[in-house]
């Protein structure tokens, strides 16, 4: 074999081995969590997260970083490149970066002591009478693109009513949650999507009046945000932190966790198949 040869198989191999190096698989290694953005800003998302992230690295005797996205796709392309080895993300998230790397879930967030909740539509009050028949041509407002309840299960919704709503509605979308509130609060719109629990939050903590937005439409349930690990991650080291999350009591929760998240349930794939169901029928993804 010539020296350029040996050079470039011996490349090859080298590469090749730390491509299919375990993720997790050094015990003193850094790891490097991601969570998607569940507070209006990636700082304020990072500042109600670090605490629990910070707890799952004490309990594993590791060291770690934390990203905050500010969009859902992000933290789905992040956890699928391997730019983070455990995430905190939204369902429809999950199943993209599953669809696209086969990234897996191993547990599922409790809210209020329950793993699921409900996407939402909120109109002005009085505004809409009848959905969707009564918003016709109104101006109304989608998530952005990597949400579950703001854009995939309305939208998926739609499909099943023959209904395109960006022909049907004077419709935008790409917005947050906390932004789809305050554009119908404020008038900017007429009708937004959201989620029962963002809208539950922002009342609590007194950025909208309860009776500023009127909920006229509710999804079946939903499960809650997937924690999840790429693919190659090590599968001693997921049942260890699934070990770990599942055992958080809700007296822990209420120290390391946002407000109202009381802890997880184990999960696998199949917890979030009525969102894969949703993301083939709106076309995003093959059916497997």
């Amino acid at each position: 074999m010539t020296r350029p040869a040996l050079f470039s198989a011996l490349a090859a191999l080298l590469i090749a081995s730390l491509v299919s190096s375990t993720v997790g698989q050094d015990k003193n290694g850094k790891l490097r969590f991601g969570v998607g953005p569940l507070q209006p800003t990636p700082t304020e998302t990072k500042k109600a997260y670090e605490p629990f992230f910070a707890y799952l690295a004490k309990q594993l005797d590791r060291d770690f970083d934390l990203v905050a996205t500010t969009d859902w796709a992000g933290i789905a392309i992040a956890l699928a490149n391997r730019q983070v080895d455990l995430a905190w993300m939204g369902p429809w998230g999950y199943i993209l970066a599953h669809d696209d790397s086969d990234v897996r879930a191993i547990a599922t967030a409790k809210y209020d002591g329950k793993p699921i909740y409900h996407a939402i539509v909120v109109c002005q009050p009085g505004t809409v009478k009848g959905w969707p028949d009564g918003a016709k041509g109104k101006r109304v407002s989608f998530a952005d693109v990597g949400s579950t309840s703001g854009w995939l299960i309305p939208t998926a919704w739609f499909r099943t009513k023959g209904i395109n709503p960006k022909e049907y509605f004077n419709y935008s979308d790409g917005a947050t949650h906390a932004a789809n509130e305050i554009s119908v609060v404020s008038g900017q719109v007429d009708c937004a999507t959201d989620f029962d629990r963002n809208r539950n939050a922002m009342i609590e903590g007194g950025k909208i009046d309860r009776s500023a937005t009127e909920v006229i439409w509710q999804s079946d349930p939903l499960p809650n945000d997937a924690i999840a690990v790429p693919n190659d991650f090590d599968p001693a080291l997921a049942q260890r932190i699934q070990k770990i999350l599942v055992a958080i009591s809700d007296a822990q929760a209420k120290t390391i966790l946002p407000r109202h998240y009381t802890g997880f349930v184990a999960a696998d794939h199949g917890s979030y198949k009525m969102i894969e169901d949703a993301g083939v029928l709106v076309g995003r993804i093959k059916k497997k």
